[in-house]
């Protein structure tokens, strides 16, 4: 049922207004980046992009992007706009004597989600996640599908057209991104989770080879000492879920087992979200949003497969 919804449904283009643009523009541009990000920024491509986190000393996630160049010397990363502001404020501080001018240009661009058939007309077909195609002035970039979908980003100058198709309500949108198993950071969940509790390493969110990035111990430490207890899956209910609200089990309530990372209602009915969550509590027991009695969810495995600990 929800892959037949998802092929009527999520079809067409969606206004971004929740999203932001931060730009990184100047010679040392890319390598600031390599320095600040978990992704590897100094050999990117042209046709590439990158997600990428931007973490705390203690490895918890300030921030996620998803990255790419518009030019030699310029970079731009897409986040929520609720988290910008901060972020930007915080990137800013480890400038210094770097080439490289940080600002807000959400305002310059327009961002767009692109679904299903819509892909056809203005990228050609389906683009693997992470991939990006210029159509002049628009950059595209592939995203995760959702149970299947096509999507991708769409961004483009203000002054640019906006991509012409049928329009795609912004829930069914919203709903698509959380199906895709990938939970980018808003402001409730600042500092929660460190990239594997989100299985950042699993879908091109972190490089182990490159340099090193605040949190790098923390985050590599967790990858290869094996000491992973907490993973993102997905999740139902029929009672509204919101980001930041915690999850008990039913056979240990004095305490949560997880936290729910981003949510949406879903067109089928209830409630659809990522959430990260203990690996032994999502295998046992009854799952509860709020509190040990609270209103009951389902847990389904990440629609990708996880990097195996090292």
């Amino acid at each position: 049922m929800i892959i037949h919804l998802m092929q009527t449904k999520l079809n067409g283009i969606a206004p971004l207004p929740h999203m932001g643009v931060i730009r990184a523009d100047g010679a040392d541009a890319a390598n600031f980046l390599q320095g600040q990000m978990t992704q590897d920024f100094l050999h990117l491509g042209s046709s590439e992009a990158r997600l990428a986190a931007f973490c705390s000393a203690q490895g918890r996630m300030l921030a996620s992007f998803f990255g790419f160049k518009r030019g030699t010397s310029e970079i731009l990363l897409v986040c929520n706009r609720d988290i910008l502001s901060a972020t930007l404020k915080n990137l800013s501080r480890f400038v210094l004597r770097a080439k490289v001018k940080l600002d807000d240009a959400s305002a310059d661009y327009g961002l767009y989600g692109l679904a299903g058939a819509a892909l056809e007309s203005l990228a050609e077909g389906a683009l693997a996640p992470w991939t990006k195609i210029d159509r002049g002035d628009a950059s595209v970039i592939g995203l995760y599908p959702a149970d299947g979908i096509p999507r991708a980003l769409w961004l483009a100058p203000m002054a640019h057209a906006a991509p012409s198709g049928s329009a795609l309500d912004s829930g069914v949108w919203a709903w698509g991104e959380v199906r895709s198993g990938i939970a980018m950071i808003t402001e409730p969940v600042v500092q929660a989770f460190v990239p594997q509790m989100l299985n950042y390493e699993s879908v091109g969110g972190v490089n182990f080879k490159k340099g090193c990035y605040p949190g790098q111990e923390v985050v590599a430490r967790s990858q290869f000492r094996g000491t992973l207890k907490r993973r993102a899956f997905l999740a139902h209910a029929e009672a509204a879920m919101s980001v930041g609200d915690e999850l008990f089990q039913d056979t240990d309530p004095s305490q949560p087992c997880g936290i729910v990372a981003q949510a949406t209602k879903s067109p089928i009915g209830g409630y659809d979200a990522i959430v990260s969550m203990q690996v032994a509590a999502a295998e046992a027991g009854a799952l509860h949003l709020g509190s040990a009695v609270g209103p009951m969810l389902s847990v389904a495995s990440p629609p990708y497969p996880l990097l195996a600990d090292i």
